[in-house]
């Protein structure tokens, strides 16, 4: 079982969730967040004064997947998600350990 933790930017959310959808993925975690990297921020104008916006909003997506799925998972994402520009985001996958459903006490990728 795969985690893959992928940040994005909010206006791409609606697409990346049906292009997941159209593969399979039955659910995910969105969490709003804001950060930066590359980009380091932007410069705004606010009534004719200008301010340094140094976090940039996204949206943080978790999604608990068969080993088998993630890689689909990754290209989906990847693929939705890009504009080109700086910021699209990132991906990262990481090992689950166990996972459980609350609810019925299904197991591992029963569970998922």
């Amino acid at each position: 079982m795969k985690l893959i933790i992928a940040t994005i930017k909010p206006f791409k959310l609606e697409e990346v969730r049906e292009a997941l959808t159209e593969i399979g993925v039955r659910g995910m975690m969105v969490t709003e967040i804001k950060g930066f990297g590359s980009q380091s921020g932007h410069t705004e104008i606010y009534r004719g004064a200008e301010y340094a916006v140094n976090f940039v909003p996204k949206v943080k997506l978790e999604i608990a997947v068969s080993a088998a799925l993630a890689d689909q998972v990754m290209e989906a994402i990847a693929k939705t998600a890009r504009t080109g520009k700086i910021g699209d985001g990132k991906i990262f996958v990481l090992d689950i350990q166990q996972a459980m459903r609350v609810r019925t006490g299904e197991t591992n990728e029963d569970a998922l």
